[in-house]
């Protein structure tokens, strides 16, 4: 009985120092890796045209991280992160583009992908030169690897107009109604109270009082429930106190924000958006 005893405990002792040395291997697993080196098809200008939107813009390359490991060289569960950003922010623009590629050491961009990452996200004016910054950062989200920066490439670009992303109303005017205004559903709404200001031919704007929990719509004419812009609730959070996508006679109307106050609702029929804007 005494040495089946023994031999219990020998072997329980083996299995505690197994897994402890499997521990303190597991522990120095990672052992580095060389940051990425990002090059790219075209240098200084990068070309954009709406003539030729379908064409490459730029292709980018970057160089294997080679992680090292205790058991040699891996890369197959790499992942990058590219970042296009306006020079001078130095990556920290809330607008900057990051594009994601797995395992890929190269990604090409047409030049119409390109043009809407510098209207849409970046929001620069069009016709217009700007400075960009691109890099690659490179991560493994399997192990505790560093996360490995590449240099930093310089480009100017000068994106083009496109037509917009939803059409601006032919009008030329823009009116709020909805159980959140102080005119409710009725159509004629009271003015100049809810109609809003045109900034520009894709741009308008109010600041307008606000019940909280309710909703609105936008209509082109005042006194016409024709037609309408309006919202998919599905692509926007509960309440309405950010803003989101819109479009053209889309189904449902918009959720007002929480809180009752003072807003400014902003339209962008360029890029398809607006924004609210506690006062």
């Amino acid at each position: 009985m005494k040495t089946i005893l023994s031999k219990l405990f020998f072997i329980s002792t083996a299995i505690l120092l197994f897994a402890s040395c499997k521990k303190d291997e597991a522990k120095q697993y990672f052992e580095g890796g060389t940051a990425p080196v990002l090059s790219a098809s075209v240098s200084g200008t990068i070309p954009l045209s709406y003539a030729t939107a379908s064409n490459e813009a730029i292709k980018l390359s970057w160089t294997n991280p080679n992680y090292q490991f205790v058991n040699g060289v891996s890369s197959q569960d790499v992942a990058y992160l590219i970042e296009i950003d306006t020079t001078g922010a130095n990556f920290t623009n809330p607008n900057k583009q990051v594009l994601s590629v797995s395992k890929d050491l190269s990604l090409s961009i047409t030049q119409s992908q390109f043009n809407d990452y510098l209207l849409n996200q970046l929001q620069l004016k069009p016709s217009m030169s700007h400075n960009i910054e691109m890099r690659v950062t490179a991560s493994m989200s399997s192990v505790n690897a560093t996360k490995l920066v590449s240099n930093v490439m310089k480009f100017s670009v000068t994106p083009y107009a496109i037509p917009p992303k939803v059409a601006p109303p032919t009008s030329g005017q823009l009116f709020l109604v909805g159980s959140a205004t102080a005119g409710g559903w009725n159509n004629p709404v009271p003015v100049p109270s809810q109609q809003f200001t045109k900034v520009s031919d894709t741009y308008y704007t109010i600041t307008v009082a606000l019940t909280g929990g309710q909703e609105y719509l936008f209509i082109p004419v005042n006194g016409d429930w024709s037609h309408k812009y309006a919202c998919n609730k599905t692509t926007l959070p509960p309440s309405g106190d950010s803003g989101g996508d819109f479009g053209y006679d889309w189904n449902d109307n918009f959720p007002g924000p929480t809180n009752g106050g003072t807003y400014k609702i902003d339209v962008d029929f360029q890029r398809g958006k607006f924004t609210v804007t506690k006062q």
